[in-house]
């Protein structure tokens, strides 16, 4: 199509580099996140319904369930439930919810949805899966829920953890 008069008139292969420049992703396209503790952690695109940012106060705590959940959420008219995801994963750091908006994540494994509240959301990215490595440092509270990791930088002590929603969303551990 470059050069084609019909869409880009006057504008022939020499005249237009940035269309010529683009680059095709690496990789599978993730969101990138933190839990309260600091740790980053990765989801696959896929597996996320929507991102969103409520009101604290729009989380209707439910007496007597675990307390990895802080309630449910109506979110356009399904009620979804909210849980602290660094507690699941075990990290002691609880999630500040005395804040204007709440970042969760909702993932989803057929019909079951559920909310993960983050303490910060770093945006979309691509990664290349074939750089991920077996995990190595894992908590053992968090190796169920991981598929690998990637190291961040030469040194080898930041990491970038991908988890497996499908495993979060099955876990035994949400009836404790």
């Amino acid at each position: 199509m470059v050069g084609n008069p019909d869409f880009l008139p006057g504008i022939g292969p020499d005249q237009a580099p940035e269309f010529q420049e683009l680059d095709s992703p690496e990789g599978e396209l993730h969101l990138r996140f933190f839990v309260p503790a600091g740790t980053e952690f990765a989801l696959p695109a896929k597996g996320i319904r929507e991102v969103i940012s409520p009101s604290p106060d729009r989380i209707t705590p439910v007496p007597n369930v675990s307390s990895l959940l802080l309630g449910t959420l109506n979110v356009r008219g399904r009620v979804i439930w909210v849980a602290d995801l660094g507690q699941f994963l075990g990290d002691a750091t609880p999630l500040n919810t005395d804040r204007p908006e709440l970042p969760v994540i909702a993932v989803e494994d057929q019909d079951t949805i559920l909310g993960l509240a983050v303490d910060r959301i770093v945006g979309m990215e691509w990664l290349d899966v074939a750089q991920l490595q077996r995990r190595t440092n894992a908590p053992d509270s968090m190796e169920p829920f991981l598929d690998g990791e990637w190291v961040l930088n030469a040194e080898g002590d930041q990491f970038l953890r991908l988890l497996d929603q499908v495993k979060i969303l099955r876990s035994a551990r949400w009836a404790t």
